[in-house]
């Protein structure tokens, strides 16, 4: 018997949450695949993905099936015990990439967290507290968390809220040369994410990402790969170290590992790992059954050859019907990105104006995203029909003439 509940509308929101945000002015309420549907019943293409984040759509039944399982069996003993669904889950993780060890928590921020932790441990231990020094990217993103976000290389979302945390600087995205200047043996750790994503979709250069391994050997720093936003298939490799065949000393995983169920991942090897002894770091949620179930569910539908083609196949799809976009409404100059994260980089004339952008598209019943101002960015399911394409691009494609020709 289900709970009359009391009706909700979006003018709630301005009432009792707190304005750290600016949803849209409607409300999903279901999902099914790469559609959803609003309160007033409206059917929308998701080509936006949760922020890349549902890498199986909507309410896929494998997921639904893992959960549910899941919810009638055990959600949560904390880490004075283990469970079983973690253990599969770090198996699955451990059999299918470098790492030898994994570490479980809720969130993108909370594995960066980790990483940088690990990495500032390994480096005290080994050569004594001067060698703690970072180095990130101008313009990167690695979470909100003081320590994240005064790693992420964007000041606006780390000004104002007193003392940053000291040892960290940032050298241009793509730019050995910069690199090579910046670090030192102080430096514990450099931190990348291989394709930008919250500033812009910019995918680094396989060159860059070898001279990075490179110079991190001869420094004794660890190399950390922030794949929050291009690991579980989005790139068309399992993690995009595979894809630009770079291996990180530390790699971050979240958002698509749980298919829209939080949990994050940091994996690295036994030799590293064990600098987070007993008591050292912990979380009272990380590795709760009920994400572990989910993750394991996902891991196993999109770390198949068939998946992992269907996403370079569907890139293909994306890609040439938005340059074509591009080049009939002078909105976008290039199409960018690897897989299943694409980025329209906005003309001269439309930078700025991404938003604008989104908001139209969502008048159109197509959802996508920006990354910064000056581009609009898709990150749909994985496995994203091609007619659910087709539909949300001719979609898009309504929205961008209405915009362009006024």
């Amino acid at each position: 018997m289900s709970v009359e509940q009391a009706p909700v509308q979006r003018a709630d929101f301005d009432q009792v949450m707190v304005p750290n945000y600016s949803p849209a002015a409607f409300i999903p309420v279901r999902g099914e695949g790469s559609r959803v549907w609003d309160q007033s019943g409206r059917e929308l293409i998701d080509f936006a993905g949760g922020i890349a984040v549902n890498a199986l759509g909507h309410c896929h039944p494998a997921l639904v099936k893992a959960l549910t399982e899941q919810a009638n069996t055990l959600w949560h003993v904390s880490n004075v015990f283990t469970n079983e669904p973690a253990l599969r889950l770090a198996h699955k993780l451990v059999d299918a990439t470098f790492a030898e060890r994994a570490f479980f928590c809720n969130s993108g921020a909370e594995s960066n967290e980790a990483a940088f932790k690990l990495a500032r441990r390994v480096a005290h231990d080994r050569f004594g507290p001067e060698k703690h020094e970072i180095i990130a990217t101008v313009n990167s993103f690695h979470g909100r968390t003081l320590f994240t976000v005064s790693v992420g290389g964007q000041p606006k979302y780390s000004d104002g809220f007193g003392p940053k945390i000291t040892g960290i600087s940032h050298v241009p995205y793509n730019d050995l040369e910069a690199l090579k200047a910046q670090i030192s043996d102080k430096t514990c750790a450099v931190v990348i994410e291989p394709i930008q994503g919250e500033s812009g979709v910019v995918p680094a250069d396989k060159a860059y990402l070898e001279g990075a391994r490179k110079l991190c050997d001869e420094h004794n720093a660890l190399l950390i790969f922030d794949e929050v936003q291009t690991g579980v298939g989005r790139t068309g490799s399992l993690y995009a170290y595979q894809h630009y065949g770079v291996t990180p000393d530390i790699l971050t995983s979240a958002k698509s590992l749980g298919g829209g169920f939080p949990i994050g991942a940091m994996l690295t090897t036994t030799d590293l790992a064990k600098h987070l002894a007993v008591g050292t770091h912990g979380t009272t949620y990380g590795g709760n059954p009920l994400a572990c179930a989910v993750a394991c569910a996902v891991l196993d539908v999109v770390n198949t050859p068939e998946t992992l083609a269907g996403i370079k196949a569907k890139h293909e799809r994306f890609k040439s019907r938005l340059e074509k976009i591009g080049q009939q409404s002078g909105l976008f100059t290039q199409v960018r990105g690897v897989g299943l994260l694409i980025g329209c980089v906005l003309s001269d004339a439309w930078k700025g104006k991404a938003k604008d952008i989104l908001n139209a598209a969502e008048k159109e019943g197509v959802m996508v995203l920006q990354a910064g101002p000056d581009v609009v960015r898709f990150a749909p399911s994985l496995v994203v029909e091609d007619a659910d394409i087709d539909e949300g691009l001719a979609r898009f494609e309504r929205a961008v003439a209405k915009l362009t020709q006024g």
